[in-house]
């Protein structure tokens, strides 16, 4: 049973939260990258973990999972992982949100089976994920330099700030294992479940990274223009994209970024590089 301080803190804190940071408004993208050495030192730890532990065992997983198994079990955590998005969006000032969060959430976990089944999309009923450091942003928290954490992946000294409190606080999955105490922590199993199927979700932009002429920026540029997409429910202004995709020093000065053009160019420079050393041989 959790202690009165615990308590209080995981009830006065959101309330806390929105009560100081109220008036505030979201800070420009950073584009620069300082700490560069450290974040590439730890992008190739974190590489090779995922080459020789997490990878061989997604794939492993989506062998022998049946994919109506799969869509099952990310039905799962997507849902039961709402009270975090439901709680954000009550610190954000976003009560309509956190009521569509919540209306999915009973929905699925009594009509979808304890959410392994997913009726509330087919009701129309929108997904409003979001998070702490979401949170931090909309009230004008600068997102300070960029950094890759390992284990963890791409982040910012503002967005790291949801792992411990989002993890502590709202995520119904923590809360489950620090209340039991298992003989051979059993109740790790399904964080340890989450992480293999949020990793058998990205086998298909494995792709991606292995065409890149540079890895580790195109992961912190792609990462940064998803979470600015994120940040303004998937319609960023204009001049914030095209500051950012400037600051990236992407070849694309207009205003709509493409992927498949980033791609093209990747590649472009990748032949290049290869050049020399053909002609160097014959």
């Amino acid at each position: 049973m959790p202690s009165l301080p615990r308590l209080l803190l995981s009830r006065l804190l959101p309330l806390a939260a929105a009560t100081l940071l109220v008036g505030c408004a979201i800070a420009p993208p950073r584009t620069d990258d300082p700490l560069e050495k450290f974040n590439r030192k730890s992008y190739a730890f974190n590489m090779a973990l995922d080459k020789h532990v997490l990878r061989p065992v997604a794939v492993g997983y989506t062998k022998v999972t049946p994919k109506p198994v799969q869509t099952g079990i990310g039905n799962f955590f997507t849902n039961i992982k709402l009270p975090i998005s439901i709680a954000n969006n009550l610190m954000q000032a976003r009560p309509s949100d956190a009521i569509t969060d919540t209306g999915r959430f009973m929905i699925n976990m009594t009509v979808g089976l304890a959410g392994f089944f997913d009726p509330a999309t087919k009701m129309k009923i929108p997904l409003k994920e979001t998070d702490f450091g979401i949170t931090l942003a909309r009230w004008g928290v600068p997102e300070g330099d960029y950094l890759m954490v390992p284990l963890l992946g791409p982040t910012t000294f503002r967005d790291v700030w949801q792992y411990p409190v989002d993890g502590y606080l709202f995520d119904p999955i923590s809360y489950f294992e620090r209340n039991h105490n298992f003989h051979w922590g059993q109740y790790y199993i399904p964080e340890v479940v989450y992480f293999i199927q949020m990793r058998a979700q990205l086998l298909d932009a494995d792709s991606f990274l292995q065409s890149a002429y540079d890895p580790y920026a195109f992961v912190r540029d792609a990462w940064r223009q998803t979470r600015l997409n994120k940040l303004y429910d998937g319609n960023p202004p204009a001049e914030v994209m095209l500051k950012l995709q400037q600051g990236q020093g992407s070849n694309n000065s207009n205003q709509n970024f493409d992927p498949a053009q980033l791609l093209k160019e990747q590649q472009q420079w990748e032949q290049k590089q290869k050049q020399p050393n053909s002609s160097g041989n014959q």
